[in-house]
């Protein structure tokens, strides 16, 4: 996996972002196992709950064209007049949406100032005891 690429793609997609509310711009790259990348951005609306984050634009962009195998997401961030970026975690929602398609000790999420500086963390890091499809499974007893 090339991390300097994914965190370019993810700085690619913020420049779309739709924030006229927050003017805080966020953009993701989503990295499926079979090498694809999907790119996503926030989208704000005045009614503020349909707003949309860029991790689950990205996601839902690649679901809904049939992929469920993911490999890694990169992040990157920040004030629309930031002169520098800081590390932006995803939110709750959005890790709720990585534990529905995600292997939570594998996948990896890139928090990314820019394609030099970036942490790289596992959604059960960021994620612990996260509610998702093996809870609800049948066990056997």
């Amino acid at each position: 996996m090339d991390i300097k690429k994914l965190a370019q793609e993810s700085i690619a997609a913020k420049e779309f972002a739709y924030t006229p509310y927050s003017h805080f711009r966020v953009g993701a790259a989503l990295l499926t196992k079979d090498g694809r990348i999907y790119r996503g951005c926030n989208i704000e609306n005045a009614a503020y709950t349909p707003t949309n984050c860029a991790e689950r634009t990205a996601f839902f962009k690649a679901v809904s064209e049939g992929e469920h195998n993911f490999a890694a997401i990169a992040i990157v961030g920040g004030a629309e007049d930031a002169g520098q970026l800081d590390y932006c975690a995803p939110c709750g929602v959005c890790r709720q949406v990585m534990m529905e398609f995600c292997q939570p000790e594998t996948f990896q999420i890139i928090l990314a100032v820019d394609e030099e500086n970036y942490k790289v963390c596992s959604l059960w890091e960021l994620f612990p005891f996260g509610f998702g499809p093996d809870n609800l499974q049948e066990r056997d007893e």
